[in-house]
């Protein structure tokens, strides 16, 4: 089902893409132009948010396929995926640059300042434009957080380009620069690596959840409860509780509707209960694990076991 996020997102990241990639290669064609090292990397790193935004782009696309046998919770992990690739991308990039730069300083060659001024002028209506094309959409992925967070430091980068015209300038910017975005880069592949370990939303307070499990009546505990987010934005929670012997349908789906009333706000997308009553074994406490051995028997009110 698509909305009004993946329609946003639909336009404004094939604009963002072909403004980024024409000025891609203007700022490459400049770069050997104006001997200016800066710029050609600036031209690299530029190339790594063309790849970011194609990625996203596509991903995009394929993420509106609607849940199916393979991909049983959609298709919306993918743009985790052009996150992480994109991110490699651009760490290998950028440490190239950094070292390019470094043999820059010790040999600093001149450059040709007003054609530097010529390409950060394109610079900044090119990776300008782009920025507000990604930002006008309402979409919270991590690709497009990445996305808006590149294109404006390439604004900021050519901004910086109309102040200096030193040549020792030109590498200490670029290193300047690089080392910047590297620092991101990695933030931002660690909230991947995060993702695809399947690690708890930093939103959800599991000892909240488990109090606030605590004053619903008929429950008496709780216990295997797993939450894990599919793609940064949008998260999955199971959990299993147990109930009074007594309880009959009626308060069993009560007590699931308040459960959704809990955590209304917390983006959980698929929220999965599993009721026993109590004297009830629990299934998946007495099944033996994967790797052999016993299982660990949860007990009273917990996390994840």
């Amino acid at each position: 089902m698509s909305d009004g996020k993946h329609d946003d997102s639909g336009r404004n990241l094939p604009i963002a893409f072909f403004l980024n990639l024409a000025f891609v290669v203007i700022e490459a064609v400049g770069g050997l132009w104006t001997n200016s090292i800066a710029i050609v990397s600036d031209a690299l790193h530029d190339l790594g948010d063309c790849i970011t935004l194609g990625a996203a782009w596509y991903f995009e696309r394929l993420s509106r396929r609607r849940a199916d046998v393979t991909f049983t919770y959609g298709y919306r992990r993918f743009s985790v995926l052009g996150a992480l690739l994109t991110g490699s991308v651009l760490l290998v990039g950028l440490l190239f640059v950094v070292w390019k730069a470094v043999a820059r300083l010790w040999n600093p060659e001149p450059v040709y300042a007003p054609g530097m001024i010529g390409i950060a002028v394109v610079g900044i209506v090119f990776n300008g434009a782009a920025v507000l094309r990604v930002r006008r959409g309402r979409s919270q992925s991590m690709n497009e957080t990445a996305i808006s967070w590149h294109l404006l430091e390439d604004v900021l980068g050519c901004v910086a380009m109309l102040i200096w015209d030193l040549p020792i300038i030109d590498p200490l910017l670029s290193i300047g620069v690089s080392l910047f975005v590297l620092w991101n880069v990695i933030k931002n592949l660690r909230k991947v690596a995060m993702v695809f370990l399947q690690t708890a939303p930093k939103s959800f307070d599991r000892a909240q959840f488990s109090t606030a499990l605590g004053a619903v009546e008929k429950v008496l505990s709780s216990h295997h409860t797993h939450t894990w987010s599919i793609d940064g934005s949008q998260h999955v929670l199971s959990t299993h509780l147990v109930m009074a012997a007594d309880a009959s349908r009626d308060e069993v789906v009560a007590v699931k509707r308040r459960i959704n009333d809990i955590l209304r706000d917390h983006r959980f997308e698929h929220i999965t209960i599993d009721v026993e009553l109590e004297g009830e074994d629990c299934a998946a406490t007495h099944r033996p694990p994967l790797g052999g051995g016993a299982a660990a028997r949860g007990t009273g009110w917990q996390g994840i076991p």
